[in-house]
Parts: structure tokens; sequence; C-alpha cells
């Protein structure tokens, strides 16, 4: 079948995996990221050709200039693919798609894995929980949902990867006073029940239509408390006879099925009601997880979530069937934490359970593996409490990406 020409789009270092894996399957990778990091750890002797566009502002591009950029890379080169490496970068890929006719997600589908408004719509008419949510385009409408629905709210941005922008409102005035300040921003957000409960996540491979593999986890801080307070991000993983995890398979599946995803790599996140037990849909993407999930799915299930998705890829590129490897079924779990030092002295958190440090500037971040759930747990809460007593730097500096 000769190589095909992948072109991948990240406007965040990550993906190495992907791109190491394609060219492993014989591909050519052609890479768009941005032009503050050139400078990065990249798979080079994966990739064989790397372009770059200057950031408008983070990690937002001038569009016309990448359809004019890649329109001229197309004269030369048949490019088979179009990958999106981050959440910020699907739409960038589904124009382009859509613009030059290359299979894969178009700009209709994306909308579902990346606007928050058209998700939470979707889940709603496909008869799966949601909290309560509205627009805001409208003044009436908004009143009319803030003397129905009691609160706390939510206003988030519709289309924000990672918890930036997410303000918890308590009062009408406070509603108000921040819809003023949005301005004519105002139509990119959407206003939602804050439903206190616990947070989980489903990171899954898509086939064909048919969902080939599943991991099910819970934060045991959730990325948006991380992110507004400081502190410490964790996660472990579910086993997979639990009624947690069985419950969250079947939603996971219903939302993916009834979202149109075809093929590829999904993190999607639900929220377990404290005061009901129900399960609600919160939001979903068509990629990996970030902050470090690929690392914690991997050691409980043996499956790398990037390599994976490449060779998923590379089958429909090529009409070939796809397998997955049988998952192992150990316990994992995360924990990232930022701290004062550049480099964290991981001789304290050494055992037999910590499979992994991950080398991140200024953060701390270990995985853990065990046959046993309370032996992970036990290792998560000791190195939190180390963490928070010896290490934490609670104001982030401005590098600080903990996006799930």
């Amino acid at each position: 079948m000769g190589e095909k020409i992948i072109v991948c789009i990240s406007c965040y270092y990550k993906g190495y995996d992907f791109m190491d894996e394609m060219k492993q399957l014989g591909n050519k990778i052609i890479l768009v990221t941005s032009e503050n990091l050139k400078e990065k750890n990249w798979p080079w002797h994966a990739i064989d050709e790397v372009f770059y566009m200057p950031e408008i502002k983070p990690s937002v591009w001038n569009l016309e200039h990448l359809i004019q950029g890649f329109s001229h890379l197309m004269k030369t080169r048949k490019v088979d693919a179009v990958v999106a490496l981050d959440d910020y970068d699907v739409e960038k890929a589904a124009l382009i798609r859509e613009t030059f006719r290359i299979p894969g997600m178009g700009q209709t589908t994306h909308r579902y894995f990346r606007d928050k408004l058209a998700m939470r719509q979707k889940a709603k008419d496909s008869g799966i929980n949601v909290p309560e949510f509205t627009a805001v385009f409208n003044d009436d409408t908004v009143n009319e949902f803030v003397e129905k629905v009691p609160a706390p709210w939510v206003l988030k941005p519709r289309s924000e990867a990672s918890a930036s922008g997410i303000k918890k409102i308590t009062t009408k005035e406070q509603l108000h006073e921040a819809l003023d300040v949005l301005g004519e921003e105002r139509h990119l957000f959407l206003l939602e029940s804050f439903k206190p409960g616990d947070v989980y996540h489903v990171d899954s491979l898509t086939f064909n239509k048919e969902i080939v593999f599943t991991s099910a986890s819970k934060y045991l801080a959730p990325p948006m408390q991380v992110s507004h307070e400081g502190g410490v991000f964790r996660s472990k993983t579910l086993g997979r006879y639990s009624e947690e995890f069985k419950a969250l398979e079947e939603i996971n599946s219903k939302v993916l099925s009834n979202f149109g995803l075809l093929n590829g790599a999904t993190h999607t996140e639900f929220i377990r009601g404290k005061e009901d037990g129900k399960w609600y849909f919160l939001e979903t993407s068509s990629r990996v997880g970030g902050a470090h999930i690929p690392d914690l799915v991997e050691a409980s299930s043996n499956i790398n979530i990037w390599r994976e998705w490449a060779k998923i890829e590379d089958a429909l590129l090529r009409n070939e069937n796809y397998n997955v490897s049988p998952p192992t079924g150990y316990y994992a779990g995360l924990i990232v934490a930022l701290i004062k030092d550049k480099e964290p002295d991981y001789s304290k958190f050494e055992c037999e359970e910590a499979v992994k440090f991950l080398p991140i500037d200024y953060h701390v971040g270990i995985v853990y593996k065990s046959s046993e759930a309370s032996v992970v747990e036990e290792r998560l809460d000791n190195a939190a409490e180390k963490i928070n007593a010896e290490m934490l730097n609670i104001l982030p500096p401005k590098a600080s990406k903990l996006s799930s």
C-alpha cells in the first residue's frame, strides 16, 4: 500500500507516541504546530516535515493563513489524513478536512465534541441525563432559567479546553455582572446548574463505530477544583467488574453512538450527583485525555491509547482490520501537582507501586499500579500528604496546563 501522508496538528506539545507509532507503521508525518514550540522534544526521528504557525493568542492561529498554507502544501503532496492532537486543534482539523475534502470528522460532528452547548443539547435530545443548562443569548431566557433552577450555577465557555474561564455563580446579581463583563463574547458561554458529586472520566477507543476499549476512572480532585484552588490532581482507575464501571461503560457508549463518533480516541466526563446518585453527562472530546491520563490508563490496562489510536488511523487508511490486545486488570492511580522546584526529588516517593515518575517542569507527577485497589488509594493519599506538606506551590505559574 506504500506510505500514507498524515498531517498532525497540535498547538500543544503532545502526541509523541502517536507520531512515533505512525512512523513505525510506515507513514510519512507532517507536523503543523505553534512557532513557540520549536524547541520542544518532538519525535524528530518520526517527523518528515514541520510547519510553524504564529499564535495570535495562546493556542489560536489565523485560520485563513492556515488554509492558505495548507493549500500550498497540497500542491506537491497528497495528504491522506489530518489528525488533531489536542482539543484546541479539533476545529482546525475539521475545517481543513471540509475545505480540502479529506476524509474524517467534519465540522458538523466536531461541534458535538468541542462545543459544550451543542454537546449538552445533543445529549439531552438523546435521552442522556445532563445538568440543567441554557444558552445565554437572550436575557428573558436567562431570567426564566434562574427562576426555575436554584443556584449555584456555573458559567462556562462553550469551547475552552480545560477549566479556564469557568465561573461559579451564587446570586442573580453576580450573574448579571458576569454577563455584562463578557459583553460581545457572551454568546460563547453557557449557564448550567452546579451539581455537587463525584466526577469520573471514561477513556475509550472506537473503530468503525464499535467501542473496542474502555477505561473508567474517578477523579479524587476534579480538574475544575484544582485549576481554581490550586492543589493536587488525582485520579484512580475503577475495577472492570465494579458497578460504577458497568454504568459508565453503558452511558459512554450511548454518548458516542448518539454523537456520531466513527473512529479514534475519546475522553468523556460524567458526574454522579451527590443528592440523587444519578449519572450525568458533563462533556466529551474526540482526543486522548490530557493531564497524563494516558499514563494512568496504560499502567492499569497495558494499553497505550496514543499508539492504539495511531494503529486505528493506519488501519482505516489501508482498509485493514484493527484489533486491540486484551487489557490487563491492574488498579492504577495518578497524582500531579504544581511545585516550587523545577525538578522534584522523587527519592522520597520510591516504592514498588510507583511505576512512573513524570518529567514535567515545576510539577511532581507519579503513576502507581497494584493488583489491589486499596494499595493504590493508600499510595495516592500518602503522596498527597507529602506534597501538600513539603512541595506545593499554590500560585500556578502561567505555564501550568493541567487540562484533562
